[in-house]
């Protein structure tokens, strides 16, 4: 920002000189050089008049930025956060304690739902080898006891 003011003011202060510099050489054919030295001089002092009250106000603005920023970072204060350890350590105890309690409540389903697995698997075994024992004895040839067998398999995967 400063440097954009700095330059813009440059730029007037180019233009201001430049255009005393063409009225001074526009006057009249018997002005001495000595007179259009004193006219560049005296627009160079006008010049560096503006270049210095421009860089106060500059630097007017920028102290008084700086001292509100100040002000505001003074008056400002840092949110404190306080950590109760007891208070943190119950509050871990009772969700350590809501996690076993939920681990527990799905190891129980899982057993129940095993448990009734195997009374089902159970069933069918004792159901296959009442079926079994009575196609055993009846058959004579080995040729029926793998096709008994490979029957049974195919009872089990069901």
């Amino acid at each position: 920002m400063i440097s954009s003011v700095s330059s813009s003011l440059l730029r007037r202060v180019a233009c201001v000189v430049f255009g005393f510099g063409a009225l001074a050489a526009c006057q009249k054919n018997d002005a001495s050089a000595g007179q259009v030295a004193g006219k560049l001089n005296d627009a160079a002092q006008l010049a560096g008049q503006k270049l210095d009250q421009a860089a106060s106000y500059v630097g007017q603005q920028v102290d008084a930025t700086k001292s509100a920023a100040q002000q505001n970072l003074q008056s400002a204060s840092a949110p404190s956060i306080k950590i109760d350890p007891s208070a943190l350590a119950s509050s871990a105890q009772a969700n350590l304690q809501n996690a076993a309690s939920a681990a527990n409540a799905q190891f129980g389903k899982a057993a129940a739902l095993t448990g009734q697995g195997l009374e089902t698997a159970g069933r069918k075994l004792q159901a296959w080898s009442a079926q079994n024992s009575g196609a055993s004895a009846s058959a004579s040839t080995s040729s029926n006891a793998s096709s008994d067998s490979a029957d049974a398999q195919k009872q089990m995967d069901k």
